[in-house]
């Protein structure tokens, strides 16, 4: 992927106990999204959140959650990205997975 380039960013939004055979779910995507060969993927632990239950996790220091969200992000080109939701399938992630245009200025 070139600098100056249009491409997607994958954004999949898991809560942090999810796990897939063992392994967390989001170590399990940025491993897979590795091994597709994709630009980059990481994994960035949210601080608050709430989701589908619409019960708010917090990482405050009173309310220690396990729960809390971790965004995975993926960039590289659309073809790329679209090509790699398959190797989503199999992980049953109950939240969200958002495909959005982005324009990389540097690389």
């Amino acid at each position: 992927m070139d600098t100056d380039t249009r491409a997607a960013r994958l954004t999949i939004i898991v809560g942090e106990s999810d796990q897939f055979h063992g392994r967390p779910v989001y170590t399990e995507i940025v491993h897979r999204a590795h091994r597709a060969g994709l630009a980059g993927a990481s994994a960035f632990r949210g601080i608050e959140g709430f989701g589908r239950s619409h019960h708010v996790h917090t990482a405050r220091l009173l309310s220690l959650s396990e729960e809390l969200p971790v965004l995975v992000v993926v960039v590289d080109a659309e073809d790329k990205v679209r090509a790699f939701l398959p190797e989503l399938d199999d992980l049953a992630i109950e939240g969200l997975v958002i495909i959005e245009p982005v324009e990389v200025v540097h690389r």
